[in-house]
C-alpha cells in the first residue's frame, strides 16, 4: 500500500508542481481507473497488469482533457475558480459512476488473489508484491523520463518559470495538458494494481485521495523522493497500527504520525523553505 500511495502522491506531486493546481479530483482518476481494470477483466478476461497499459492510456487522456477543457481556462482567474472547478469534478465522477454502476462494491478476482509467498514465519500477499513492484518500477521510469529526456527537461522548465520557458520557445499550456495527463496517467497505473487488492466502488477515490495529499505534505511540496518516502510511511503505519489496534484507528495513527512530523518540520521531510 506504500508503493501504491507513493504512485499516486508522485502524480498529485507532478501537478501541483507544475501547473500549481491542486487536483482534488485525484482520488476519482484513481476510482474510474479501477473500474476500467474491474470491467476489462470481468468483461474481456484480461488480468489488471494485462490491461495496465489501457487503463494508463485512457486516465492519461482523461487528465490532458480536464487540463485543456476545464484547468487551461482558468489559469488567468483566481486560484479559488481552480480549486472549485477540480472540487466539481469530483463530485461529477462520483455521481457518475454511482449513476452508472451503483453503489456495489465489485473486485477482481484473480487466480493468484490468495496466493502468498512465505519467508521463514512471515508471508507475504502475491497481489501486494506484485503491485509494489509495479509501483516502484514506474517510478524509476518517471524519474528517468523527468530527468533523462526533452519531454523530462521541458517540463522541469515550465516548473521552475513558466514565462522564462515561453520565452524560449516551449508552449507550457501544452506542457500543462501534457503533465496533467501524466499525472493521471501514474494513478492510471497505480489503480490498476490495486485492483486485485481493493475493492472498487464510486466512493473509494475518498478513501484513497486524502491519502495522498497527505504523503505529499509529509514528504515536502515538490519532491520526487519525498513522495516515495512518505508513501512508504503511510503505508507501514497504517498496516502495523491496523494489526496492532483495528483498521479504524490505523487512519488516525497515520494522520497523528502526519501532524507530529509537520510540527517538527514543517515544510515536509524532504521539503525547502520558500525563498524571499
Amino acid at each position: 500500500m506504500g508503493g501504491i500511495y507513493a504512485l499516486m502522491s508522485i502524480g498529485l506531486n507532478l501537478i501541483f508542481g507544475v501547473v500549481k493546481v491542486v487536483n482534488f479530483a485525484h482520488g476519482e482518476f484513481l476510482m474510474l481507473g479501477m473500474y476500467i481494470a474491474y470491467w476489462a477483466f470481468t468483461l474481456y478476461g484480461l488480468d489488471p497488469y494485462v490491461s495496465l497499459p489501457l487503463v494508463a492510456l485512457l486516465i492519461f487522456g482523461l487528465g490532458a482533457l480536464t487540463q485543456g477543457l476545464i484547468i487551461n481556462p482558468l489559469l488567468r482567474a483566481k486560484d479559488i475558480n481552480q480549486v472549485l472547478a477540480t472540487i466539481g469534478l469530483m463530485i461529477f465522477l462520483q455521481n457518475l459512476a454511482l449513476f452508472l454502476w451503483k453503489s456495489d462494491f465489485r473486485s477482481v478476482l484473480t487466480a493468484y488473489s490468495a496466493e502468498s509467498i512465505s519467508i521463514g514465519e512471515m508471508r507475504f500477499s502475491l497481489t501486494r508484491m506484485f503491485a509494489f513492484a509495479v509501483a516502484m518500477a514506474t517510478a524509476l521510469l518517471f524519474y528517468i523520463l523527468l530527468t533523462r529526456t526533452d519531454v523530462g527537461r521541458r517540463i522541469r522548465a515550465v516548473a521552475q518559470d513558466a514565462d522564462a520557458a515561453e520565452l524560449m520557445g516551449i508552449d507550457h499550456r501544452r506542457v500543462y495538458i501534457l503533465t496533467f495527463g501524466i499525472g493521471g496517467a501514474l494513478v492510471g497505473i497505480a489503480a490498476a494494481a490495486m485492483s486485485p487488492i481493493y475493492y472498487a466502488f464510486p466512493t473509494v477515490g475518498a478513501l484513497f485521495g486524502p491519502t495522498a495529499f497527505i504523503v505529499v505534505v509529509l514528504g515536502g511540496l515538490g519532491s520526487f523522493i519525498g513522495a516515495i518516502v512518505g508513501g512508504l510511511i503511510i503505508g507501514i503505519v497504517e498496516s502495523v497500527a491496523g494489526v496492532l489496534t483495528n483498521a479504524e484507528l490505523a487512519k488516525a495513527v497515520a494522520f497523528a504520525i502526519f501532524l507530529l512530523v509537520l510540527f517538527r518540520k514543517p515544510t515536509g521531510l524532504f521539503g525547502e523553505r520558500a525563498r524571499v
